[in-house]
């Protein structure tokens, strides 16, 4: 706007005189100035302003065009903003009659998905991009996009000037034009039944092409060929890429579940509080990404994994309901659902227990459903203790939708003549099977990647049974009784055509070998069209009394199973110093379908307990925790209240609302699985200017 007011002399703006009655801003004029006539004097003043526009021909370069509300340019500017337009100070009259109205015309009057048959007859103009350009006979048919959809322009030479036709035949793919036109019904069976626009088109008579597009590096008009495309091609490509309506869809799904987010926990009275990006590292996580401070040499903030220590700082500060839709980093290997940077919903509470923080959360999830899908999900959601999640599914994370749930044969198996079994009880071990219903036709490649999965785990081998006409084929069967085969038929009800699978040692390897094999057999079945599950199906469940610790065997000491702030279950404090192993925390997953779409904790609230568990069973030296975390013991001894939360990840929630198994097709502009942006090409090596401003020397090989 700076060229506009360089253009327009002082002088000129005093010309231009107040603005009229009917603006809110008149009240006070009027008192300073008198009442003025109210039919004579809005039609000076737009008489003083069309003279200003062609006197200042610089103005005139800006095209900018009045339109029918007071005060309003053609910026598209948001409705709240055109009752306030001297916010651009640059005071312009509006229209007082309906056929000055006509002159004050928008850059476009429709969107590409809104024109229906009550628009027959009218002229409309379009902006958008040029999703396909067909030639017919010797008429030019453009399918129109914008972001809400597309509408077909055709352009007939018989009723264009030829310069309009020429420039619609030289259209290439995603040039970006604006057609104005009539709006016509579609002659009979040519109506397109796929878009809703398909029962009209604009016969145009206007064509503007703002911006013509060189030839695309890939197609983007058919979702079949784009989905074909290499997807760092894509990831290259991003601009094109999001322009395809899929991933319009999700990001616009994304953006209506994070307003409905934020509506619900206002209307629980949350707080939304923004914690900084800049911390400190807590080294106890994940790893950290850090970010070297030349103020100080030697020293290094590292970017959050979780805003956990600041929202609990936040309760002690009595702000009681905290959430926020949080930024956070991790520096750690990819994955379809990982990233190094992502998103959260972050939330804690206080003076709750458990079953407070379901329920807010089960209601938060209930009201997306309900949004993004349309679905109502039924609540409460099932509770799963950890332990039988392992036993039963082999995963704390269990896909409830299909059985093929695990079963124990350690008692039956405790003499048995086939030494891997009874050796593994007799070391106190279990033996646990899974029956993967009509998949004794599995190859012996299928074979190979479950054999592969055990061996991951340290198992030897993998010891299975194939039932093929009426016969148990296996190697090891010859070592089984009629008891133990009787055990085997009765707990798995095997039948012919199934494949039956073993596992031993002790119980947490043995679960997680054959929960491996039960999701791996789950999607062989899938492909063969065995296991059949409704895509519109969700089984939420809580999973729920983790061990609040896990022994590190190669470090000889117990580490956290969440996080070092998380409460144990009061009847066990006292097993702390004399049995971990069987302390509970209050830790729980929220699980739908297989994915974990997050967890959270009640805290420790009491200084003394905190330090027991940094202490004696985490031993980290005193002055190492208070190193790292002297100002939360500190903030606890001021008045900490009880309080838990929870962090949903809100990418992986986005992901399963929309279908697709990468969180990379839900975020604008994701990293590959190497943590590069091929769009960017970053990360970027350093300047040496800037290793020596942060007091940094590469001992590495630089690339260059």
């Amino acid at each position: 706007m700076a060229c506009l007011r360089e253009a327009l002399s002082a002088p000129d703006w005093a010309n231009i005189g107040p603005p009229s009655p009917r603006h809110p801003r008149s009240d006070h004029r009027r008192a300073r100035g008198g009442e003025r006539d109210r039919e004579t004097f809005p039609a000076r003043r737009r008489g003083q302003c069309e003279a200003l526009k062609a006197k200042q021909g610089a103005a005139r370069s800006l095209s900018i065009k009045l339109r029918a509300d007071p005060l309003y340019f053609a910026f598209e500017m948001p409705p709240a903003r055109a009752q306030h337009p001297r916010s651009f100070g640059i005071p312009v009259p509006g229209p007082s009659t309906q056929e000055d109205r006509h002159l004050f015309r928008m850059k476009r009057t429709h969107h590409c998905n809104q024109l229906r048959p009550e628009h027959l007859g009218q002229t409309a103009t379009l902006c958008g991009w040029v999703h396909s350009r067909r030639d017919l006979g010797g008429v030019i048919f453009v399918d129109i996009r914008d972001r809400e959809g597309r509408t077909q322009a055709v352009f007939d030479p018989s009723d264009l000037p030829p310069e309009v036709f020429h420039r619609a035949e030289a259209l290439r793919a995603e040039s970006v034009v604006r057609v104005t036109g009539s709006v016509r019904r579609r002659p009979d069976g040519t109506d397109n039944p796929k878009i809703p626009t398909g029962t009209v088109e604009v016969m145009a008579s206007e064509l503007e092409v703002l911006n013509l597009a060189d030839p695309l590096p890939f197609q983007i008009d058919e979702p079949e060929a784009a989905a074909r495309v290499n997807e760092e091609m894509r990831l290259k490509h991003r601009y094109l890429d999001l322009r395809r309506p899929e991933m319009l869809r999700n990001l616009r799904l994304r953006s209506r579940v994070a307003a409905t987010t934020r509506t619900y926990f206002d209307e629980q009275g949350f707080l939304e509080v923004e914690t900084p990006i800049l911390f400190k590292s807590t080294p106890e996580g994940a790893r950290e990404f850090l970010v070297p401070n030349r103020r100080e040499p030697g020293t290094a903030y590292a970017l959050p994994q979780s805003p956990q220590q600041f929202k609990q700082i936040l309760m002690v500060a009595g702000v009681e309901r905290y959430y926020q839709i949080a930024r956070c980093f991790r520096d750690e290997d990819q994955r379809a659902d990982r990233q190094l940077e992502f998103t959260q919903i972050d939330v804690e509470m206080s003076f709750i227990d458990r079953e407070d923080l379901y329920a807010t959360i089960e209601g938060l999830l209930q009201r997306v459903w309900k949004v993004a899908l349309d679905r109502d999900i039924p609540t409460p959601f099932p509770r799963l203790r950890f332990a039988d999640a392992l036993n039963r599914f082999g995963i704390d994370k269990p896909d409830t939708r299909f059985g093929m749930e695990l079963a124990d044969f350690t008692e039956e198996f405790r003499s048995s003549p086939f030494k891997v079994f009874s050796g593994a009880v007799a070391a106190g071990g279990v033996v646990k099977a899974l029956n993967a219903k009509g998949l004794a036709c599995a190859t012996q490649g299928q074979l190979q990647a479950m054999t592969d999965l055990a061996t991951s785990f340290g198992a030897k081998g993998l010891a299975f049974i194939k039932v093929e006409n009426r016969e148990w084929k296996s190697p090891i069967v010859k070592f089984f009784g009629e008891t133990e085969k009787a055990a085997l038929t009765e707990k798995l009800g095997i039948e012919e055509g199934d494949l039956v699978l073993f596992a031993a040692g002790e119980w947490l390897t043995a679960c997680e070998i054959l929960g491996k094999i039960r999701l791996y057999a789950a999607d062989v079945l899938k492909a063969q069209g065995k296991l059949v599950l409704d895509p519109g199906r969700f089984d939420f469940l809580w999973v729920v009394d983790f061990p609040l610790l896990s022994f590190d065997r190669e470090q000889n000491r117990w580490y956290s199973s969440h996080h070092p702030f998380t409460a144990p279950v009061a009847e066990d404090i006292p097993m702390l110093r004399t049995d971990p192993k069987r302390v509970r925390g209050q830790h729980y997953d929220v699980v739908v379908n297989g994915v974990e779409l997050g967890g959270g904790s009640i805290r420790i609230h009491q200084p003394d307990v905190q330090k027991t568990i940094f202490e004696e069973v985490l031993q980290i030296p005193p002055e190492t925790a208070q190193a790292r975390f002297g100002y939360m013991l500190e903030a606890f001894r001021y008045g900490a209240p009880p309080h838990g939360g929870i962090a949903l990840g809100f990418d992986r929630l986005i992901a399963i609302l929309c279908g697709t198994p990468s969180i990379r097709d839900v975020i604008a502009f994701p990293k590959t699985a190497k943590g590069t942006c091929l769009m960017t090409e970053s990360p970027g090596l350093m300047e040496p200017k800037q290793l020596r401003e942060l007091g940094l020397e590469l001992k590495g090989a630089r690339k260059d």
